[in-house]
């Protein structure tokens, strides 16, 4: 029986941070239901791409339609063996859904894996989830991780923090070491040539 994942996203998750993990997870076998507020399946979610062209912050520019497969108000947390929560634009709103916020408090109070990546450690934050946590995320999320008690941590992008339950990786760029990472937590082993 294959493990069962949810992962967060909304309109304007960031494309790769939505769809890398999303066919990642399918890759190597995992059941993966991608989740949004106020979505069914078979609905879509408009991505945003966020690149860094010279200026102070990123760009962001049109992505694709990333797939809704479970519906939002019928999804159970308790149907799942992990959680993964992708950037973007997207959790500046999502963390503000009631439900988005419990669905999260339960991975953690069931201490199931968890992974975030770069703006989606803002659903962390509001769900007052990192008290004693050590992670990192986008630059950025850095104070807003230190006022939720946790402790954040500056690393290159490709790299990813673990800390019991929870991995967490500053933006895509990071998706092989937060993907590799998730695994583990999942008690999933991938032998190479």
């Amino acid at each position: 029986m294959s493990k069962k994942i949810l992962l967060l996203a909304g309109d304007y998750v960031e494309d790769y941070e939505a769809m890398v993990p999303y066919q990642a997870m399918l890759s190597v076998g995992l059941e993966v239901d991608t989740l949004a507020p106020d979505r069914k399946k078979g609905d879509t979610v408009p991505t945003a791409v966020h690149d860094f062209v010279g200026d102070q912050t990123y760009k962001e520019t049109p992505g694709h339609r990333f797939a809704i497969t479970a519906d939002f108000e019928g999804v159970d947390p308790a149907d799942y063996d992990g959680l993964y929560i992708a950037g973007g634009r997207a959790p500046e709103y999502t963390r503000l859904n009631k439900r988005i916020l419990e669905i999260t408090k339960y991975f953690f109070e069931a201490n199931k894996p968890v992974a975030a990546i770069c703006h989606g450690i803002q659903i962390l934050t509001a769900a007052k989830v990192l008290r004693g946590r050590t992670l990192t995320a986008y630059v950025a999320i850095g104070p807003d991780i230190e006022l939720a008690g946790g402790t954040w941590k500056n690393i290159p992008v490709d790299q990813a923090i673990v800390d019991g339950n929870l991995v967490t990786s500053p933006a895509w760029p990071g998706h092989p070491a937060i993907l590799k990472e998730f695994y583990k937590l999942l008690g999933i082993q991938i032998s190479g040539v």
